[in-house]
């Protein structure tokens, strides 16, 4: 579960949880912090569960709850240029309250992913992803297709896990639409037996302007991450707060967990017997 626990953090985290409709990037920024993107997974098929929950001190209050759960991801046995492919998708569930205000929830928009991880020795990993949203008709989601690529590195070596992920998405122009959109995401952990423990930080800006009069919104947190290996699974929890906003209207403070579970990986080659 330890080899398992270390590449499965290479999971598609691209797919995460979409943002309300023209609020910003489509993936909740910092979502896969914690996460050694870069990294491929062993062959085999993996969920992970991802539940947050924050609260925006602006004016009225933002409440926002999300799901992201049976995230599938397969491992292929296949390579391209000695990577590792590997599918994903997701349907995130979104809720967002406004204190004295009303509430918006359902489904955000799926996504469909395509990853190619590469072992770079010595320790490093390094690989590249592309994925596209599906449009819905939803109270959080987006009415449009666009499209996300994402660039990650890591390294992951004597039970350090240093990792930055850039993604980046096209957005959807209009009204039931959103921005152009980078994200940037950071992690520095290290394990101590089943126990982890470290560093997050992340941060957003806006490229473009849907409609006109639109808000640009940018913003950037840092937090900590504690973590432990159960063996059939593995939990990481998180808390995270902005210290920069920019057109958010207030400062964001977050809960987080991740939550790994393999659900099949192909038997070992059977022993033939001496003769």
């Amino acid at each position: 579960m330890k080899k398992i626990a270390r590449f499965l953090t290479g999971a598609g985290i691209a797919a995460a949880l979409s943002s309300p409709a023209c609020a910003g990037s489509e993936i909740l920024p910092g979502i896969s912090t914690g996460i050694a993107l870069g990294a491929p997974l062993p062959e085999g098929i993996y969920s992970i569960t991802i539940p947050t929950y924050g609260e925006r001190n602006s004016t009225p209050q933002q409440d926002v709850f999300g799901l992201d759960t049976a995230w599938l991801i397969w491992s292929t046995p296949y390579t391209f240029f000695g990577g590792r492919i590997m599918l994903d998708t997701v349907t995130p569930y979104v809720n967002v309250n406004l204190k004295n205000g009303p509430s918006f929830s359902g489904a955000g928009n799926t996504i469909i992913d395509m990853q190619i991880k590469w072992d770079l020795g010595g320790g490093f990993f390094g690989g590249i992803q592309g994925g596209v949203y599906l449009p819905v008709s939803s109270e959080v989601g987006r009415n449009g297709t666009s499209f996300q690529g994402v660039v990650a590195f890591s390294y992951l070596k004597d039970g350090w896990n240093l990792s930055s992920t850039f993604i980046s998405g096209t957005g959807v122009e209009g009204m039931d639409g959103g921005p152009a959109w980078f994200n940037v995401d950071l992690t520095a952990t290290k394990t101590f037996g089943k126990f982890e423990i470290g560093a997050i930080a992340f941060g957003s800006t806006d490229l473009s302007s849907p409609f006109p009069g639109y808000a640009r919104q940018s913003q950037f947190a840092v937090g900590g991450l504690v973590g432990y290996d159960f063996g059939p699974m593995k939990i990481q929890l998180k808390l995270s707060r902005d210290v920069y906003e920019d057109n958010y209207g207030g400062y964001d403070t977050r809960g987080w967990a991740n939550i790994i579970v393999p659900l099949w990986m192909p038997a070992p080659p059977t022993a033939r017997a001496a003769q």
